[in-house]
């Protein structure tokens, strides 16, 4: 029996070093979606002087009629983290299909980094057309205004500008998703 819990602590202990751990592969997909969006040209402006930004690498998004979005992320002001949030997005419209995308908030000053992380905070109704997309694809603001970039926008990224004390950016990740639906994403917010 001594031998048989020896071989699966060895086990264990090989296999841990072979991968990475699920922390570690979490804070890899942060590292990559951060890069991702670090290398927009359309956010440098944002990384520069931005209070504080919440990152979130992966949000799945699907619908038929109605649709779901979901995706866990992190907040920092500073540079330095400050907890925890998840994004939800329902929508009722004409949407067919499903897609992944990374999304950075980036907040303005303390004002619009206090509403975000007041527990509970949505934007409001947008309208949108999802594609793959190459791509940075910049949404800003709290009122669905949008400003294209990437692939579709020629140069309207760089009037992308905050709106309400935010800015908001996605980057497709894949699948394809048509949508021409209102919808509004909620966040809530935990502290470190």
């Amino acid at each position: 029996m001594k031998t048989f819990n020896a071989l699966i602590l060895a086990a264990l202990a090989l296999a841990s070093c072979l991968g990475l751990s699920p922390q570690a592969q979490a804070q890899d997909s942060y590292n990559d979606a951060l890069a991702t969006f670090q290398k927009a040209s359309e956010t440098h402006k944002f990384f520069n002087h931005a209070y504080g930004y919440a990152i979130f690498p992966t949000v799945g998004k699907g619908g038929i009629g109605i649709g779901a979005a979901y995706g866990k992320g992190r907040v920092y002001r500073g540079g330095v983290y400050a907890g925890d949030s998840s994004l939800t997005q329902v929508s009722i419209g004409f949407q067919l299909g499903g897609q992944a995308y990374s999304e950075i908030i980036f907040f303005k000053d303390a004002k619009a980094y206090d509403a975000f992380t007041s527990g509970s905070f949505e934007f409001g109704a947008q309208a949108s057309a999802v594609a793959i997309n190459l791509g940075a694809n910049a949404q800003a603001g709290t009122t669905g205004n949008s400003a294209g970039a990437g692939q579709h926008g020629g140069n309207q990224a760089a009037t992308a500008a905050y709106i309400n004390g935010m800015a908001v950016f996605t980057a497709a990740k894949g699948g394809l998703m048509f949508e021409a639906a209102l919808a509004g994403q909620s966040f809530t917010f935990e502290a470190k």
